[in-house]
């Protein structure tokens, strides 16, 4: 009897990783843009051709993945499969990116807008059995020059080349195989890098806690993976992985004036129609001004020294008697309720539990919001039936709180 023992073994799958950055932080010069800025440093066909990316809205990254001919490339061969063919994920594909504190989730999109590489093989006057110069030589080896891409892809002006290599990029807006056919034999080819641009969308930030987020997307790399480049050219790496770091840096800035926060409570007019006249005052009120800058939901609320049900509450001098403070609040436009709606002399309750919830539709920038303090005349007329007249006072803190 034999035994025979079995080794298995596991390698890891190799592959190359490129980060992607992008930032939220509200910028008061433009309080209507409402989106992430990508803070990747370009590298590739950007790097080289910034003006081209801006115009087409993309951003390209170069990884130092190469691909390599397996076998000679026929001329006039007859499946695409055969030869350069390049298809790349240009549909729109989802990730999700989470909060490095809370864990909750947003979803980002990216597709692959853009391809392109340097093609190297020998000198191209000598595959094609001479040329008056190498770019009629580039151009008789492929049937046209690398600059003209075939469809689906599309031109985007820019080519280079030298005896033995032709660099090209070429806009990838659909999905699709892009192939060119060899007219002469090519013994042997080679890719040097990858180059891809790429189209981001990125969540609402004014909807998104300020912090990190991170997630990552991955695709194959060689035949029929994502990036499929045929049969014949093979990839050192078979992996391609793209972090996304999202970092959102919200405002929420609240400006008192000075001397803002101790004030009296007055009738309409002042108190000379009570003392010269004996007209009770309908309530006593304070309206004071703030200057508010938010890019990101928050909640306000107060807390009080003493309240009564969910409202502060002022006591007269002895501490016997207490009376009702109301406290609201307007705010500026752009900020409304959860429900879309205007935010104007909203109430404020005691205690974060009872908070109201505002949010912004732009970055709202150092604009006015007003709270409005007020004692209802109820709560006056039984101040003002007591036998001894006494001042009455307390202490109310407003809070906003951008931790929802």
């Amino acid at each position: 009897m034999k035994g025979v023992l079995l080794w298995a073994f596991a390698s890891p799958v190799m592959g190359q990783v490129a980060t992607i950055t992008a930032l939220f932080k509200p910028d008061s010069a433009h309080p209507h843009l409402n989106k992430f800025t990508n803070t990747t440093p370009p590298s590739g066909y950007c790097q080289s051709h910034p003006q081209q990316c801006e115009i087409n809205r993309f951003f390209s990254l170069q990884v130092p993945i190469q691909f390599h001919s397996r076998a000679p490339i026929l001329a006039n061969h007859a499946s695409g499969r055969q030869g350069p063919m390049f298809r790349v994920p240009a549909e729109w594909r989802d990730l999700t990116v989470i909060h490095e504190g809370t864990g909750a989730p947003q979803q980002v999109r990216i597709r692959i807008a853009g391809i392109g590489t340097r093609v190297v093989t020998d000198d191209v006057k000598k595959l094609v059995g001479g040329a008056d110069d190498y770019q009629i030589a580039h151009n008789r080896l492929w049937g046209s020059s690398w600059v003209y891409a075939p469809a689906p892809c599309q031109f985007t002006g820019n080519g280079f080349y030298s005896p033995d290599f032709y660099e090209f990029f070429w806009r990838t807006p659909y999905a699709g195989v892009c192939a060119k056919q060899a007219k002469y034999d090519v013994p042997w080819m080679r890719y040097d890098y990858l180059d891809f641009a790429y189209e981001l969308e990125t969540p609402d930030p004014l909807k998104m806690a300020s912090g990190k987020y991170t997630g990552s997307i991955s695709y194959a790399v060689g035949p029929l993976g994502d990036f499929d480049f045929g049969d014949v050219m093979l990839p050192t790496d078979p992996m391609v992985t793209l972090d996304f770091s999202l970092d959102v840096q919200h405002t929420l800035k609240i400006d008192i004036p000075p001397g803002g926060e101790k004030f009296e409570l007055v009738p309409a007019g002042g108190w000379q129609g009570w003392l010269q006249a004996g007209r009770k005052p309908v309530r006593l009120f304070r309206d004071q001004t703030f200057q508010i800058s938010a890019s990101s939901r928050f909640k306000m609320y107060i807390e009080c020294k003493r309240w009564a049900t969910l409202d502060c509450v002022i006591e007269d001098a002895a501490g016997r008697r207490a009376v009702e403070l109301q406290v609201s609040v307007s705010l500026p436009n752009g900020l409304t309720d959860l429900a879309g709606q205007p935010v104007k002399h909203r109430r404020l309750q005691a205690g974060a539990n009872n908070a109201q919830i505002f949010e912004p539709g732009f970055y709202v920038d150092s604009a006015p919001g007003v709270l409005h303090f007020e004692v209802p005349k109820n709560e006056v007329d039984w101040m003002l039936s007591a036998s001894v007249a006494s001042p009455y006072s307390g202490s109310v803190t407003v809070i906003w709180d951008s931790e929802i």
